[in-house]
């Protein structure tokens, strides 16, 4: 097969960096000159109108040079900028190719410059993370550009950098992009010398206070640099659509955008063939309703499948178009082609995630001048008033999450491995839909989403232009809302995981009735332009049924309000703001709209610490000696008590049944986050997760499993039975399953038989007296035996335990091993109290790349390799060197104890 000219190189290494020092910082090259702050602030008012502050344009820094790059997103040629013809009049000495950059860091791309920390222990820092993510950073590296590259196009792009970033190539400003979560690209073959040196300089500038939550900082998503021929395939230049879709065939319409950059008109052929990517179930297996596995796809492109020697005959075929492409010019061509019995991408258990490759080709003649590979699936999405989403006809319930981008100890650094190990325990408590909170998400989560059948609701905005911090995106939404979520759509618009674009979360604009609507209106308008196959949603805290904002978007996202804010029990201080529950209000409201929780729950809870006494009913606000403790920042894992404003999963399950018309939920959230961490912002990150920072399940875990996944045996007891000085005291005892009764044993004592009551979701023995011992479930269904669990009163420790999730994985550099670390008695049982100070060290030809244990409040540096035990766990994480094909060892010790080690293979 003749090979294609188009080259993606990926630029991971060779990388310099430098932070700046804060007072060596040069704001002449600041994107704008940042207004003056107000006084500082920390934590999240969830009842506080965010202040309508606009951006005075004519303060510009660097957006005359920076700003036209938003020019091919807009659609009114009136609104594009100019770039001025003259370089910047500060030429910065980061930029120039003969800086000597020997003594800067040598870095890895992706990088989060603030993860390694240390932590900031005092001041108003917790809404970030504790960690100094913001500040000015240079990336330098060189890129090779042989002189076989004279007359190629050759582009730079960027999946996301964080953010404000100007890019400078030969000492010459290239241009740039201000949001740090969208994918853009840059054209640098005006300013590259083939055959030449070439060096490329990225500034990065995160203000300070310019988010809620840790953003982290720098090159944290991949980048690449492209090589096509003048005449190409545009940037995100197929669009692929499958308007109609059935049993017996589908009908797929491709449209192609084509560039010629050179100096020449170009006539090519156009053609698009169309491959079945066939299934693998070996990987990325997914729980079906019982148990068992389903199939998932594995990316794999057509050459792949050559290599491997797999059928590669396409299923169908676009015959060549002709198409003339002046010099400096654009044009378009547009197809479609029927695919016959279709295999339909659809989550699992009940569907497989089936998908396709688009392979479009450019020809002058014989000669292949351009060739691009994009993947989609075939599937029918329907939102309705009455059923909720329909995907290929069936009723999905959507049991989503939301979650941050960061990877917990590797930050805002984008690894594939890490955010598929969150996906895969997500997806093994029920989880079948994603909310991508509140930015656009790294690119290759979108292909892990496509591969394991996971829904996404993919959202762009976090505010509009009415501020949340002093220095977010509200500063720049005039001059780059359009620009970003055109780009956003573009990118994303292939990936058959995405059913709804998300437009903004709990925006200010909710406050300002006409003014704020007409916002909203002209956000939907921009991405029904881009793609009117999907609808849109943005997620509301305030806006009530009678006002305008809700009115403007397709489908109704309610943030706490479905099942009510601040309802029962209530305490002092929120009578003036309770909101009763509002599905029923905006069903009676929006007949037609169809209506889901885009944020429900706001749980809080410490894994494994257990607080009494322990709080009666389902919902509970968390305070000092009532599920919480200000002397220890801890919430009790008791899974009673919720932020102030939001709900217990409980309550929200039976608000939701209460509300079949209510398409499901995103539960905030999945994983606990690095900032925000309500109720203690001394801490270094959340504690509403199912899943702790390190990725160990919560005992809410459980309680969602059970409720999201009935078809699995589940049994689960709580609190741990290791309670010395306990003996003789109130213990209660609860137990999430999904029978639909269950009896409790305490050293062979049976406790009594219990039945769940409608609405109820756990079963509640809260008159058991602690001792030392066993207890024992055992749950039944239909009056048969279903399913069990067994805790034991722990001994003293005795040993380490050390577990990997994977025993082998590729040595390339990035795939990562993550192992699970725990004291242990004498006889095994996990010691639930252990808080033992763990030390991790690697033999043979890997790294520790991080630790951690799930503890918020621990601000031990995370690339440290001693971590205390939390609740008994700890977590370690590793990598191989790239190129290495033998073995890594990890060794677990700490005083006193018998160690423990893991051997983990490496190949390639």
């Amino acid at each position: 097969m003749t090979p294609t000219p188009r080259e993606r190189l990926h630029l991971e290494t060779g990388w310099r960096f430098r932070r700046v020092a804060p007072d060596q910082v040069d704001r002449a090259l600041d994107y704008v000159p940042w207004p003056e702050l107000g006084e500082a602030q920390d934590g999240k008012d969830a009842d506080a109108r965010p202040e309508q502050v606009r951006h005075d344009a004519a303060k510009t820094g660097l957006r005359p040079w920076i700003l036209p790059g938003a020019n091919p997103f807009l659609r009114d040629p009136a609104r594009h900028t100019q770039r001025p013809d003259q370089q910047p009049p500060v030429a910065p000495d980061a930029a120039d190719p003969a800086l000597d950059d020997s003594d800067w860091q040598r870095v890895a791309v992706p990088h989060d410059w603030a993860i390694a920390g240390p932590f900031l222990v005092d001041g108003p820092h917790g809404g970030m993370g504790r960690l100094e993510s913001w500040g000015v950073g240079w990336y330098r590296r060189e890129l090779e550009i042989p002189v076989e590259d004279a007359g190629r196009s050759i582009h730079l792009d960027i999946d996301g950098a964080m953010s404000y970033t100007s890019v400078w190539l030969n000492g010459s400003l290239v241009g740039g992009w201000p949001y740090g979560y969208n994918s853009w690209r840059l054209d640098l073959t005006p300013h590259l010398v083939p055959g030449g040196r070439n060096l490329l300089a990225i500034r990065l500038d995160n203000p300070p206070r310019s988010a809620r939550w840790y953003p982290g900082g720098g090159l944290y998503r991949n980048v690449w640099l492209v090589k096509t021929s003048p005449v190409a395939v545009a940037h995100w230049g197929t669009t692929i659509t499958t308007p109609e879709v059935g049993a017996e065939s589908a009908v797929v319409e491709i449209e192609v955008a084509l560039e010629n950059t050179g100096s020449d008109p170009v006539t090519v052929q156009v053609t698009t063939e169309i491959f079945e990517i066939p299934g693998s179930p070996a990987e990325h297996d997914a729980p079906a309703a019982d148990g068992d596995p389903v199939e998932n796809c594995v990316p794999v492109g057509q050459r792949a499948l050559v290599e491997r020697g797999a059928p590669v005959a396409p299923v169908a075929r676009i015959e060549p178009v002709t198409v003339a492409v002046g010099p400096g010019a654009a044009a378009r061509t547009a197809a479609s082609a029927r695919i016959d019995a279709p295999s339909l991408w659809g989550p699992p258990p009940t569907q497989h995630p089936h998908r396709y490759l688009a392979v479009t080709t450019l020809r002058r003649g014989e000669e292949i001048v351009d060739q691009v590979e994009t993947p989609f699936g075939v599937r029918r999405i329907e939102f309705d008033a009455d059923e909720g989403l329909l995907v290929n006809g069936e009723r999905i319930r959507i049991q989503g999450v939301n979650n941050h981008h960061d990877l917990g100890a590797l930050g805002a650094a984008f690894n594939e491995r890490a955010a598929e190990r969150q996906l895969e325990i997500l997806r093994e408590m029920g989880t079948n839909a994603l909310r991508t909170a509140h930015n656009p998400p790294a690119p290759e989560l979108l292909d892990l989403t496509d591969r394991m059948g996971i829904l996404v609701l993919d959202e762009v905005f976090g505010s509009w232009y009415a501020r949340k911090t002093d220095l977010d995106f509200h500063l720049i939404f005039e001059d780059w809302h359009e620009a970003d979520l055109r780009a956003m759509i573009r990118r994303d618009r292939h990936h058959p995981s995405v059913i709804l674009w998300g437009i903004g979360n709990e925006v200010g604009e909710q406050y300002t009735e006409q003014e704020g609507a007409l916002v909203a209106r002209r956000l939907v308008e921009i991405a029904h332009e881009e793609d009117p196959s999907r609808l849109t949603t943005t997620a509301m805290n305030y806006a009530k049924p009678h006002m305008p904002l809700p009115a403007e978007v397709d489908v109704i996202g309610i943030n706490y309000q479905g099942e009510g804010i601040r309802q029962e029990p209530v305490f002092e201080g929120t009578d003036r703001i309770r909101t009763p529950p509002q599905y029923g209000r905006f069903r009676e409201a929006f007949p037609d709209t169809p209506i889901m929780g885009s944020e429900t729950s706001s749980a809080l809870s410490t894994r494994g610490t257990y607080l009494f006494p322990v709080a009666e009913g389902q919902s509970n606000p968390a305070r000092d000696g009532a599920g919480a403790d200000d002397a220890t920042c801890m919430v009790s894992a008791y899974e009673l008590h919720a932020v102030d404003f939001g709900s217990t999963a409980e309550k929200v399950f039976a608000s939701l049944e209460r509300s079949p018309f209510v398409a499901g939920e995103f539960v905030w959230t999945g994983f606990d986050y690095l900032g925000e961490p309500t109720p203690y912002y001394s801490a270094r990150s959340s504690y509403t997760g199912i899943v702790d920072l390190a990725g160990f399940p919560k005992d809410r875990f459980w309680l969602y499993r059970a409720h999201w996944r009935p078809g699995v045996p589940t049994a689960h007891l709580l609190p741990h039975w290791t309670w010395p000085g306990r003996e003789g005291e109130v213990t209660p005892v609860h137990v999430f399953t999904s029978g639909d009764e269950a009896e409790l044993f305490i050293n062979g004592i049976s406790q009594g038989l219990r039945a769940m009551q409608p609405g109820q979701f756990r079963l509640r023995w809260d008159e058991v007296v602690y001792a030392p011992g066993e207890v024992r479930v055992q749950a039944y269904r239909n009056g048969a035996p279903w399913a069990e669990d067994v805790m034991r009163t722990a001994g003293a420790p005795a040993r380490l335990a050390l577990a990997a999730d994977r025993d082998r994985i590729v040595a390339d550099g990035r795939d990562l091993a993550f192992l699970t670390a725990q004291v242990l008695d004498a006889d095994g049982n996990e010691v639930p109290t252990a808080d033992h100070l763990l030390h991790f060290t690697v033999e043979g030809p890997g790294t520790l790349v991080a630790t951690d244990n799930g503890d918020p409040t621990d601000l031990n540096a995370f690339p440290s390799p001693e971590r205390r035990a939390f609740s008994g766990k700890a977590l370690a994480i590793v990598r191989g060197e790239a190129g290495a094909t033998s073995s890594l060892r990890v060794i677990l010790s700490t005083d006193g104890l018998e160690s423990a080690e893991v051997v983990v293979e490496l190949h390639r």
